[in-house]
């Protein structure tokens, strides 16, 4: 599931687990660095032990040993089947060893939910379905700031709202942030941050082409001018077009 920073992937992922927890054994956890971490998490939402016997030298039992990060995988991969669910917020940040032993959860035949800005296509996000989450429309994304600027303690206008709102585009979490920065003061020189925009150019290329048309109406009629004038244009359409192959970084809020 693919979708910007604020766009609620984290909100959706809670809700899957409030959903389908009584249908499916199901854990969510978020890697924040701690390999073994995640996996304690992994373990205690599927009621799956954390700890194994300590022996001594003699081969005595003699109390509980938290496992290692290999143990947790294995007991986690032993207790796991077709009815267990995992629920992976922020997704691509995993590590190669997680996504390995995940690749072979999949093949055992556990279900993921894998959320997260991009998808990395490899190793076990190849054989993941891929949607992307539909942005929030205009008219919510003005209620969340309206809500926002009452609980900020600001009266904002329709005609400030409709002023605000480009700042945002259509994230909830920039739109949040943009009123902020109005009690703040900060929005008088702020540029947008996310990449919501329109592209022109194959108009453009498209009008420049139609000076093609005048090139060979003036070479049928002979009129110097208009063929002179229909071939600049037309070579000036081609070179637009190669320009237009040129492309920067386009990136999702948070990639």
């Amino acid at each position: 599931m693919l979708g910007e920073y604020g766009s609620g992937k984290d909100a959706l992922a809670d809700g899957l687990l409030s959903e389908l927890g009584d249908e499916f054994n199901c854990a969510i956890a978020s890697y924040k660095g701690s390999l073994k971490s995640l996996l304690v998490e992994i373990a205690e939402g599927l009621d799956v032990p954390t700890t194994e016997p300590k022996y001594n030298k003699l081969g005595d039992e003699i109390g509980e040993k938290a496992m290692t990060a290999d143990g947790l995988k294995k007991a986690i991969a032993e207790n796991a089947n077709e009815r267990t669910l995992l629920i992976l917020p922020e997704s691509q940040r995993l590590p190669a060893s997680l996504r390995y032993w995940l690749e072979d959860l999949l093949d055992l035949g556990v279900l993921m939910a894998c959320f997260g800005v991009a998808n990395p296509k490899r190793d076990v996000f190849l054989k993941l379905l891929e949607v992307e989450l539909g942005l929030p429309s205009d008219s919510y994304i003005r209620e969340v700031m309206e809500e926002e600027g009452k609980r900020q303690g600001l009266n904002l206008d329709r005609s400030r709202l409709a002023a605000l709102q480009p700042l945002a585009g259509r994230n909830p979490m920039l739109a949040l942030k943009v009123i902020r920065n109005e009690k703040l003061g900060l929005n008088k020189q702020a540029k947008p941050e996310h990449t919501q925009y329109v592209v022109v150019m194959p108009v453009i290329i498209a009008m420049l082409f139609s000076f093609a048309v005048v090139r060979f109406v003036g070479l049928g009629t002979g009129n110097k001018g208009l063929y002179i004038t229909g071939g600049v244009c037309l070579v000036t359409a081609m070179a637009l077009k190669q320009l237009g192959y040129v492309r920067g970084a386009r990136k999702r809020l948070g990639q």
